[in-house]
């Protein structure tokens, strides 16, 4: 702005020197020219008295270096000049002041003469005798007045071009710097500008009004930070270009970026082909989605374009885990199958024996053996339908079950009454040790618990083998530990032991009739009542399960 204002202050002072050089100069050249008519006017009446008296001789040994003298006869022709010879000359009597002095006794023209080429003053008088005299001298030019003038235009030139650069820079720096002083904090506190008040208003009512968005704006943006950090999920916001405007922390861990990664592309912190595409997708205004492997977990990615107006300004990146549904969905199609699967055996069983039996085919001696491998397999697929039963209900949780006081050695107590029978038959021997020990808890779980890890213990042993099942209370903690000297469990499937259907030994487990669901009961009851599940087993040694149960202060106050 000063450079601008500097330009206009010195073009404007150069130009008015100009002008006035210019009008300067036609009113001098009008006066000059006055002058010289006056000047001329005198000098032909001398010389009119002149050549009146001495005649001819008065031009004799005269110095005419500015004037040209033209002697004309009563007819026209010419005398006497100065300049040319009468002779060659041209007759006169049209020239306008020579017809002027002929008639009013003077005369006086100005125009360019055809001998000389320049243009002269011309001013004529007539004598006494009638002829005319006549005195001219040049006009001096516009131009030539201003060339011999060019001099002192010069300097005075530079003088004005100076002060006027040296007006202008002052000037400039004068208007800008209030300017550059003006109070944007509080404009209207500034003064010496009137004419910027109506500025002034205008820019605090805009203050007031960005203020205000502002705080609102930080408002949301907290509120969406907050919000967005809190999140479990991964959000990422993305800009056209694929620039990361705003990122998470879950979206920053499962990327692996840092928090300062705004403003990076996000295809420099992932640069994998199904981001490539999704960014693809959305860039087109479609909604896309991928399963994507992040932080060792699999995880949905949504990408949803934000259209405004028929354009994408940018990206929403959404990442979900879906590994718990995923491996809790491949769960369902494993325990659908192995449902189908263990409930098609025995159906096959009966169906065949029954068929036998329907056709006369069998022995009458042979009948009590058939009904007996029908009644067999049926009541094995009444206890699977049960146990499955069972882990329906445990899978919607535990609300509908009532929570009371129970006497855990009392149970466990009962539970290896009833399981003296099956145990004398297998050559197992079960013991108990222990102590009264009471919790809280569902009552029909807690026998759950016991009963499968205990049924399981018999099954799993060795013909004269044992079972001690011990409840005892240490602290805060109950224990109830199932420990056998059976077969044992491979260190390989510890982990899958607990999974539905999942047997290691499986031609054994046909043998003894197990539904392969009794341990998954046991963790699910397990978790429901918030304990711990412990497994240690060794194979052909033995494998002891301990469950331990944390105790109430009122559990442990009613003791």
């Amino acid at each position: 702005m000063t450079k601008r204002i500097f330009r206009s202050s010195l073009i404007v002072g150069v130009s008015v020197f100009v002008a006035s050089v210019a009008l300067i100069m036609g009113v001098l050249y009008h006066y000059f020219s006055d002058i010289t008519r006056s000047q001329l006017n005198m000098q032909t009446t001398l010389a009119a008295r002149g050549v009146e008296n001495a005649g001819a001789d008065f031009f004799a040994g005269m110095d005419l270096k500015d004037y040209r003298v033209t002697w004309i006869d009563t007819d026209g022709s010419v005398l006497y000049d100065s300049v040319s010879e009468p002779e060659k000359m041209e007759n006169h009597a049209e020239r306008e002041e020579i017809k002027q002095a002929f008639t009013k006794g003077t005369g006086e023209s100005s125009r360019y003469s055809s001998t000389m080429m320049e243009r002269f003053f011309y001013c004529a008088e007539r004598l006494s005798d009638g002829t005319v005299l006549r005195l001219s001298i040049a006009q001096s030019t516009q131009l030539s007045l201003l060339m011999g003038m060019f001099q002192p235009i010069c300097i005075v030139a530079g003088v004005a071009i100076v002060l006027s650069f040296i007006l202008a820079s002052r000037l400039s720096k004068k208007v800008v710097k209030p300017l550059n002083e003006l109070n944007l904090e509080d404009p209207l506190n500034n003064e010496g500008f009137d004419e910027l008040s109506p500025l002034f208003r205008r820019l605090k009512s805009q203050q007031r009004q960005i203020r205000s968005q502002s705080e609102e704006l930080q408002k949301r943006q907290a509120e969406f930070e907050t919000v967005t950090e809190n999140m479990t999920e991964g959000i990422v916001l993305l800009n056209s270009k694929g620039t990361v405007l705003s990122i998470n922390h879950a979206a920053a861990r499962l990327l692996g970026a840092e928090n300062t990664s705004v403003g990076q592309d996000i295809l420099e912190i992932n640069r994998s082909l199904k981001m490539q595409e999704l960014l693809r997708e959305s860039g087109k205004g479609k909604h896309a989605e991928k399963i994507m492997e992040l932080g060792g977990r699999r995880y949905q990615v949504h990408a949803s374009p934000v259209v405004s107006e028929g354009e994408v300004p940018g990206t929403v990146l959404l990442m979900l885990d879906v590994t718990e549904k995923e491996q809790a969905e491949q769960i369902r199609r494993e325990f659908t199958a192995n449902v189908s699967h263990e409930l098609k055996t025995p159906l096959h069983t009966i169906s065949g024996c029954a068929e036998l039996l329907a056709n006369g085919m069998v022995k009458p001696e042979d009948i009590p053996t058939f009904s007996t491998q029908i009644y067999t397999e049926a009541q094995r697929m009444i206890c699977l339908v049960e146990d499955i039963i069972k882990l329906s209900h445990l899978d919607e949780g535990a609300d509908a079950m009532k929570w009371e006081e129970v006497d855990l050695y009392q149970m466990a107590e009962n539970v290896t009454e009833s399981l003296s029978a099956e145990s004398e038959n297998a050559g197992v021997r079960i013991m108990l040790e222990g102590e009264s020990t009471k919790l809280n808890g569902i009552p029909q779980l807690l026998q759950s618990i016991i009963y499968n890890l205990c049924d399981n213990a018999i099954k799993y042993n060795h013909k004269g083998g044992t079972v001690i099942v011990t409840v005892k209370q240490q602290e805060q903690t109950a224990l109830l530990c199932v420990q056998d000297t059976g077969i044992g469990i491979p260190a390989e499937d510890q982990n899958r032991i607990f999974e539905r259907f999942y047997r290691v030994d499986k031609s054994h487990s046909k043998e003894i009739g197990g539904t392969g669901l009794g341990l998954s009961i046991v963790k699910h009851a397990v978790k429901l009542h918030n304990a711990v599940l412990e497994l240690d087993s060794v194979v052909g040694k033995g494998t002891t399960v301990t469950v331990k149960f944390a105790l109430s202060d009122s559990d442990t106050a009613s003791e």
